[in-house]
């Protein structure tokens, strides 16, 4: 609540209230404004703002103040923060809890709150506030320990310099949208008032200042947004490869240009409303184009996430301090506690673990480590806490050299040319020859008759119909996949997907579930509770199994002493027995009794490709689990089908090559077609070894590690339950679990590959029977501007109610139905 103020203070901002200000209750506001707000403050229940606006100036929350600490570090202000002109410093940091206007009020009032703030800006959409301020007068922890009083902790963005180009990209793009939609809604105004006038009489004068408005207002269309097909039709020309740009330019220029000369001489048609709307209709193409690219951007920033953003650094005497990752260099040491991702790639100095490495390796056991061993960023420890020494940090990680990856291939990767591309050099060449034999053939009737009639072929053959026959095939496809359970990010994936195809398989995930499940348990079922109970407080996979397996058996006895295995599980005193649970080199060493039917069952389930542990009670081993990555149901029977659909199929994987070749001779593939321990740069080559052929590489996976192959690939796809920077990467996102759904999504890009064709076909139609008409003299100029988007409406027609992958078809292997 606003805390009572004299007859000359406001309330709310402590500002002088002007004389005969009339308060409410007992606040007094110096104006409207003051007032609304804080009642609405009032109403939001956000009146602690007021308290704490007077009790943070004495200084912030010891405790909370030591949290934010690390934001002050200078190594990480270095490589976050940007130094301005007058020494103040501005970074952008991510903020919690913004849920409406009043959230963004609060947090941009800071500075009011916080001596040496200069400014707070609130991006609502992204969660992001940029904070300006003076390191000499107040610190960045003191900043965000005081917006975390207020109910908005922040932490380190880590994307802010991408998100700064993309924001910067993305308002040009929305300008010239803007101002050439503004453009083309008045000078469509305009035309209506002249299109009536025509049928019922218009003043002259009234009507030469309306055709001058609409000249001035095209003028300012072209000269300011259009000018980007001016910049590709130049480019085109000096890189001597004619694309749309060039007949786009040249329309708009002749149009343009003859509008003006009929305004001024006062006879003639103008196609000023015609021309507008292009531009308008080909920018809003465009920015869709480049929101696709800026999406695929989004694929190097989503391999990060898997790190943590803060690490436990140790000091002198072993003393942890919370940093971000930023902050880290090479010769630290950071702690890593069970649970945690590894934040850079070191070397283990003390303790041992087990390690989760499926999202960088795509092995689905959870893998030992021990001092001495080296461990990569983003592997997740499941055990017990060890320290780091930092090797290699950001870029220079084994995860950086993964992301770099994807970022050249990215770059590198050359586009698939589309059908619609493959044509556009030669319709733009005939076209303009059109051009000039109606010049030519029209001349003796007088030049201005010849200009009139190439004008009328070039907008009716604008090529917005031949633009159009593929991205809307495409979109029409894209959105019945999307019912379908299919997320298809590239149309030059469906083309891709038509042809002959090489499909290379992740095992993991794509395959099999990517989990690991209990399959077998030999021996005494007595001591199972007691294992349970032991495992109780852990997440290792194959205790999350067990529990999974054996939900009605009781965990509740009683565990004492319990204490890390070396080599791989627990040991403790469980209802007074001493229990032993984990791998057997962890079991061996700590001197259990073997016996002979363990050591077989052991030897049998390795070779089987299942990992083992042994249950040992009071010094003797009494039985033996084994886990396995279990196969999808519909895995075998689907192999066989994409083999008759795709012809060749391979199987690779990060997995032990045993394990590899066990699941493929269970789905039906040679051992010849099994690759096992491939790591993210072994599967690059593996994919680019089997490019450049006649068949299309389709790389299907689900893991960080399959991140750059997807990429490099023809084809990526990503599977149900895979790893963001997987799912950004790839080119097709399946949500319905199994392998089947891939067979649905090569029946549908066959039959959108057909519907393009027909929309190419009825696009050149029009155009070969439009352009013989213009050049005839039978379409006039204004006749054309109607024309012209009549066969673009045609094309959306044709291509939403094609029936593409509407509903998901399971007779894939036989893709003969096309679409209606």
């Amino acid at each position: 609540m606003p805390s009572s103020a004299t007859a000359d203070v406001c309330a709310h901002c402590g500002l002088p209230v002007p004389p005969g200000r009339v308060g409410r209750d007992t606040r007094v506001f110096c104006c409207a404004g003051c007032r609304m707000v804080a009642d609405a403050l009032r109403d939001a229940g956000l009146e602690q703002f007021y308290r704490i606006r007077t009790e943070a100036r004495p200084g912030p929350d010891p405790q909370t103040l030591e949290h934010y600490r690390p934001l002050d570090d200078d190594a990480f202000l270095a490589a976050s923060a940007r130094t301005e002109p007058d020494g103040c410093h501005r970074i952008t940091l991510g903020i919690e809890n913004l849920h409406c206007v009043g959230c963004i009020w609060l947090v941009e009032r800071l500075p009011r709150v916080v001596d040496g703030v200069r400014s707070a800006r609130v991006d609502l959409p992204r969660g992001l506030v940029t904070l300006s301020w003076d390191p000499a007068r107040v610190s960045l922890a003191r900043v965000a320990t005081t917006l975390h009083h207020l109910g908005h902790p922040t932490h380190p963005d880590r994307d802010a310099d991408r998100r700064a180009v993309r924001r910067q990209q993305e308002r040009r793009h929305i300008l010239r949208i803007g101002v050439a939609g503004a453009c083309a809604a008045n000078v469509m105004t305009i035309a209506f008032a002249l299109y009536g006038g025509a049928f019922e009489g218009m003043d002259a004068e009234l009507r030469r200042v309306l055709r001058l408005t609409s000249l001035a207002l095209t003028v300012v269309a072209v000269a300011g947004p259009g000018r980007v097909f001016y910049r590709g039709a130049l480019a085109s020309l000096r890189g001597r490869v004619l694309h749309m740009d060039v007949p786009v330019a040249i329309a708009l220029s002749a149009g343009v240009i003859w509008g003006a000369v009929n305004t001024m001489r006062g006879s003639g048609e103008v196609y000023f409303e015609s021309l507008t709307a292009i531009i308008f209709l080909l920018l809003v193409g465009r920015w869709l184009q480049d929101r696709h690219r800026w999406s695929a951007e989004e694929s190097v920033a989503a391999l990060y996430r898997i790190t943590p953003e803060r690490a436990w650094r140790l000091g002198p005497g072993d003393r942890t301090t919370r940093v971000p990752v930023v902050a880290l260099r090479r010769g630290d040491r950071v702690r890593v506690p069970p649970g945690a991702a590894v934040p850079a790639d070191g070397t283990i100095e003390r303790g041992s673990t087990q390690l989760d490495c499926s999202r960088l390796t795509g092995e689905s056991m959870p893998v030992p480590a021990e001092r001495g061993d080296d461990v990569d960023a983003g592997s997740v420890n499941l055990d017990a806490s060890i320290d780091v020494q930092v090797e290699r940090v950001g870029p220079d990680s084994r995860l950086g050299r993964v992301l770099n990856d994807v970022r050249s291939q990215l770059a590198t990767r050359a586009p698939v040319v589309a059908l619609a591309d493959r044509v556009a050099h030669v319709f733009v060449l005939v076209v303009l020859a059109l051009a000039a034999a109606t010049i030519a053939i029209w001349w003796k009737a007088g030049p201005a008759v010849g200009i009139e009639h190439a004008i009328a072929l070039l907008i009716v053959t604008c090529p917005c119909a031949l633009g159009l026959a593929t991205p809307l095939a495409i979109t029409a496809a894209v959105g019945r996949a999307a019912r379908a359970g299919m997320l298809i990010k590239s149309g030059a994936a469906l083309e891709q997907l038509s042809r002959d195809l090489e499909i290379v398989l992740d095992k993991t995930g794509t395959v099999t579930e990517g989990r690991c499940a209990l399959v077998d348990w030999i021996g005494d079922p007595a001591v199972r509770p007691l294992v349970l109970a032991l495992e109780r407080d852990q997440d290792h996979p194959f205790a999350v199994s067990m529990r999974e397996r054996w939900p009605a058996l009781s965990s509740a006895a009683p565990v004492e002493e319990t204490s890390r295995l070396p080599g791989g599980g627990w040991r403790g005193r469980v209802a007074g027995r001493r229990m032993v649970v984990g791998s057997p080199r962890g079991v061996t060493l700590d001197g259990a009794r073997i016996p002979e039917w363990a050591t077989r069952a052991t030897s049998d389930a390795v070779a089987r490709g299942r990992s083992p542990m042994m249950i040992a009670c009071d010094d003797a081993v009494v039985a033996l689990a084994t886990f396995e990555d279990t196969i999808h149901g519909d895995a075998a029977d689907a192999i066989g089908r994409l083999r008759r659909l795709a012809g060749r199929i391979r199987l690779v994987s990060g997995d032990h090559t045993r394990v590899v070749t066990a699941v493929g001779r269970q789905i039906g593939l040679a051992d010849a077609e099994t690759v096992g321990e491939a790591d993210p740069q072994r599967k690059v080559a593996f994919v680019q070894a089997r490019q450049g052929g006649d068949a299309t590489v389709v790389m299907v996976g689900d893991g960080v590690n399959d991140a750059a192959a997807l990429v490099v690939a023809d084809v990526g796809v990503a599977v149900r339950g895979g790893a963001e920077a997987s799912l950004v990467a790839a080119d097709v996102f399946l949500s319905r679990p199994g392998v089947t759904p891939l067979l649905d999504l090569i029946t549908g890009a066959r039959r959108t590959m057909r519907v393009i064709r027909r929309n190419l076909a009825v696009s050149l139609g029009y155009n070969a029977v439009a352009a013989t008409l213009a050049m005839a003299g039978v379409i006039t100029p204004l006749l054309a501007a109607v024309l012209m988007p009549i066969s673009s409406l045609t094309l959306v027609s044709l291509s939403y109610r094609a029936r593409t992958f509407d509903p998901p078809h399971r007779d894939a292997a036989s893709p003969a139905g096309g679409a209606r």
